[in-house]
């Protein structure tokens, strides 16, 4: 579980009390009903409207990706592959059916039981890259919806200022109604940005990240399925996919799998 998101959404809060309202006495200076329902309400109902009633069951699935964190081990599944290739090349590529209940990622699988049943390359780099795209197409749109809100949040903050300077404007002659068109002018643009930069860049931007590190392994695994079903040297496979590591990573398969190889040869 990632707390790093939560608490520093709750940390950016509480200095904005602390240091930039001077006091939380303040605080209730800064809450507005009329704004809240401009700015958390228009965006809301607005991608309401732009989205499917579908696509928002789908929103407490990829939301909870900003806390629960699946670990990409890219090292661990360049090292089964590399095994699937040393053993493709001892027994038999038929040899790795029995392998497949090692393996957890339904996409790897999926390559690797192409690959045992005789699947053309071709067809077998067909198949995973358009299931690939898929999963990349529908990350997109969930970025998307969360870049949607960072747009939508300050658009409805300066549209609430601008109906709070109308409504200051018309009512110049009395003094009693300036101060609450002058509040929603102001807030409103405050929520927006606060709506934005605090709550949705912080949530579209781990949603970025989460989607790379997939993108890669899913790359990783493509390219390592390919190598076996072509029946690559081992060593060659190695050298191919280690090229995804960082050269800390990269060092440290690298001399496991020498050492895998030194104790193998006693």
């Amino acid at each position: 579980m990632d707390l790093n998101g939560i608490l520093g959404i709750v940390m950016c809060i509480a200095v904005m009390i602390i240091w930039g309202l001077g006091s939380i006495d303040n605080l209730p200076m800064f809450l507005d009903i009329p704004s809240t329902a401009i700015v958390l309400g228009g965006t809301f109902l607005t991608i309401v409207a732009g989205y499917p009633g579908s696509f928002w069951k789908t929103v407490p699935g990829f939301m909870k990706m900003f806390v629960i964190v699946r670990k990409y081990d890219l090292a661990g599944t360049i090292a089964q592959i590399i095994s699937f290739a040393e053993q493709a090349r001892r027994e038999g590529i038929l040899a790795l059916e029995n392998s497949l209940e090692k393996v957890d990622d339904p996409f790897l699988k999926k390559g690797i039981q192409l690959a045992v049943d005789g699947t053309e390359k071709v067809l077998i780099e067909r198949i995973l890259e358009v299931e690939k795209n898929h999963i990349e197409e529908r990350h997109k749109a969930n970025i998307a919806f969360i870049e949607a809100i960072i747009a939508m949040g300050p658009s409805f903050g300066m549209l609430g200022t601008l109906i709070g300077l109308v409504l200051m404007l018309q009512n110049m002659s009395d003094p009693a109604s300036i101060g609450p068109a002058m509040a929603i002018a102001l807030i409103t643009t405050f929520y927006g940005s606060v709506l934005a930069n605090v709550f949705a860049w912080p949530v579209a931007t781990k949603l970025k990240l989460r989607h790379e590190e997939e993108m890669a392994e899913k790359q990783v695994m493509l390219e390592g399925i390919l190598a076996v079903q072509a029946g690559e040297n081992p060593r060659i496979v190695q050298w191919k996919l280690s090229a995804y590591l960082d050269p800390t990573a990269r060092a440290k398969l690298e001399a496991a799998r020498e050492k895998e190889r030194q104790e193998g040869r006693k």
